[in-house]
């Protein structure tokens, strides 16, 4: 992937629109959290070091605090039937999520995930999103100069401009890839924590994800996934630890030729979940990112 160079200004509103009846107990509504943003270059090692990425749980715990997010989101008008994704090649390609907009997967023993693809319906995960592009750092989605001029208006940022458009009520959230090689552990804490408080102002719950460990440089990318980790603790939001899952499989996941993309089966069917197809990386992340999602939205009812 070429290096880009992202260097975008963030303007953070911290406002919770949240209709409050004059009858409401205002002690008993819920006060979404909303950490204050650290000065660049205030990140401090030792915040993340006792973080155990290889343990962490693969699939999200769904707390109170992101229950009031999602359920104020919806009340003040985003869909429940739309999600965006929010990441490098890893989520702009085809092969994640995006075999289940054409019908023809297989869940196999998974059959239960049925209810979760229909409930957003096979358009929702045909539809590229605004906000992942190959070669996106993690700061990419907010620079307006990454905008789609067709679609996005004069100095809107991709995250902007997909959220406006799409209006989605849960959003995926992965990077790390590119970052491994192009930013340092305090900018990608930075613009990670940024990209999530935006979300989170306009109630767009945010599900995090773990990357795959670059074989090159496996230590960063721990550190890296241990800031994604504190940043979903920090902010009481799902995160999914891709990572872990990905762990047991041939160079855990990895394409093996080019280090930076996920494996694919040989038949190229990344919607197949049988033991065959999940021994790659690909299929495991379709698997995973589905199951957090059911988790996160039959949390709500």
């Amino acid at each position: 992937m070429p290096k880009r160079e992202f260097l975008p200004f963030v303007a953070l509103a911290v406002t919770l629109l949240f209709s409050i009846t004059a009858c409401t107990d205002v002690s008993a509504v819920p006060q979404i959290k909303k950490p204050n943003l650290p000065k660049p270059g205030s990140f401090d090692p030792n915040m993340v070091k006792d973080i155990q990425v290889e343990t962490a749980p693969v699939l999200p715990t769904v707390s109170a605090n992101a229950k009031a997010i999602y359920q104020a989101g919806v009340a003040a008008g985003n869909n429940g039937k739309a999600f965006s994704k929010l990441g490098d090649c890893m989520t702009e390609n085809p092969y994640f999520l995006g075999p289940f907009g054409n019908g023809q997967y297989e869940l196999g023993k998974y059959g239960e995930l049925k209810t979760l693809i229909d409930q957003f319906g096979h358009a929702a995960f045909a539809r590229p999103s605004l906000a992942a592009a190959g070669g996106f750092n993690v700061a990419g989605p907010l620079d307006s100069t990454w905008s789609d001029p067709k679609t996005c208006t004069g100095g809107e940022s991709p995250l902007d401009c997909e959220y406006r458009l799409n209006k989605p009520s849960l959003v995926v959230i992965m990077f790390g890839t590119n970052d491994v090689a192009y930013t340092d552990a305090d900018q990608f804490n930075y613009y990670l924590r940024s990209i999530v408080a935006t979300t989170v102002d306009k109630n767009i719950l945010p599900l995090l994800s773990t990357f795959p460990t670059r074989p090159e440089n496996a230590e960063k990318s721990h550190q890296l996934n241990q800031i994604v980790i504190k940043i979903g603790q920090d902010y009481d939001i799902p995160v999914m630890n891709l990572n872990r899952a990905l762990s047991t499989l041939p160079n855990q996941g990895v394409n093996p030729k080019d280090t930076q993309h996920l494996s694919v089966p040989p038949d190229t069917r990344t919607d197949i979940f049988d033991d065959a197809h999940l021994q790659y990386g690909f299929p495991i992340r379709n698997l995973v990112t589905l199951q957090a999602m059911q988790a996160v939205l039959s949390s709500m009812k």
